[in-house]
């Protein structure tokens, strides 16, 4: 194995290499939250559990895995699309897509790592658990309880998201040999990539956000004549109040239905981890001042005005691991154009079949 691989296999597996995440389906907007209750649900009916999405030289890629992917994006855009409707079903599709490429492309690349396997090529599984203990710290507050819950919810056993997360890794290693060769970052360069990223290398267990909200249940106790959809109806007017200049506490003492009503939804400095992670996802990406909503879980329905968002903790660019990440950022986005060239040459060359 070649020294830089093998660097690049532990940078990965210390989570300095970012982790190939399947793409946004909306990253523009500043999505919303809602507190910690059940996920919006999936697509019920029949599940095709060893479906075939594709074919890539004979190797399938099952609905299920495409599944697994696109779960999180499913359920932080049935929170934001109550109504559903085309712009939603655009956007599932859109991810699902992507996402299906993405998987395409990692196997086109795996089948160059199977070559370098006959000649001694390894990735070790503690590298492999480093990094699931990574994500289980950063996408789940440290929460094993949660990540295990959203592998029973699509159906994945451990071994095989295990499988999966060796997969990517073994693939950002590869992809990191074939890209050109390029001057290195000069301090210009490093200052601006690291100002657009510290952000996303924070410690999100220790964000915290202070905010208004009001919450609708499906069923109103307080109202008999209430349904699901007069309750969602209600908080878009509710929304448009705000809007307008309605005072959000006014708002609450009078329609929300939650412990925090009598204050007038306001909850100060509540910590991410006691937000479901999808949720947490769609709050974090908002700004001071934001309203949010109607957002839809199993539950009700859940409009936000947000206070103040407190991030945790960014490392610092001294640290020599970080420093690394931040040089192998600049110079894979320097060396794209040359990655591009190579992955689509190997797609012309592979037998692609897809069945979605």
């Amino acid at each position: 194995m070649k020294p830089r691989l093998a660097w690049l296999f532990l940078m990965a597996g210390a989570g300095l290499l970012p982790a190939q995440q399947p793409p946004q389906a909306n990253p523009a907007p500043a999505p919303a939250p809602a507190p910690a209750r059940p996920l919006p649900p999936l697509p019920q009916g029949p599940f095709e559990v060893n479906g075939i999405a594709a074919k890539v030289n004979g190797r399938v890629i099952t609905k299920n895995k495409v599944g697994f992917m696109l779960a999180r994006i499913y359920a932080e855009l049935a929170a934001q699309f109550p109504r559903r409707g085309a712009e939603f079903e655009r956007q599932v599709l859109e991810a699902r897509n992507k996402i299906l490429q993405e998987l395409i492309d990692r196997e086109i690349i795996l089948s160059e790592f199977k070559q370098m396997e006959a000649k001694g090529a390894a990735l070790p599984e503690h590298v492999v658990k480093r990094e699931i203990d990574r994500q289980i710290r950063e996408e789940h507050g440290g929460n094993r309880a949660s990540f295990e819950q959203e592998l029973s919810r699509a159906r994945m056993t451990m071994d095989g998201y295990s499988q999966m997360v060796r997969e990517q890794l073994i693939v950002q290693a590869i992809r990191s040999e074939h890209i050109a060769e390029v001057a290195p970052p000069d301090s210009k360069e490093m200052a601006k990539e690291y100002s657009e990223v510290k952000l996303l290398m924070r410690d999100m267990t220790k964000d915290k956000i202070t905010f208004y909200k009001i919450f609708l249940p499906r069923q109103d106790p307080q109202n008999p004549l209430a349904t699901p959809e007069t309750q969602l109806a209600l908080g878009e007017q509710i929304a448009a109040d705000v809007k307008a200049g309605s005072n959000i506490a006014d708002l609450a003492k009078a329609h929300s239905r939650d412990a925090f009503a009598a204050e007038g939804g306001f909850q100060k400095d509540l910590p991410r981890t006691d937000l479901a992670p999808e949720f947490a996802a769609i709050i974090f990406n908002g700004k001071d001042g934001d309203l949010l909503g109607p957002l839809e879980d199993p539950a009700g329905f859940t409009i936000v005005k947000i206070v103040n968002i407190a991030y945790g903790p960014t490392p610092s660019l001294s640290d020599p691991e970080v420093k690394k990440s931040i040089e192998d950022r600049v110079t894979r986005k320097k060396s794209a154009a040359a990655y591009e060239k190579w992955i689509e040459k190997k797609r012309r060359s592979a037998n692609i079949e897809r069945k979605i």
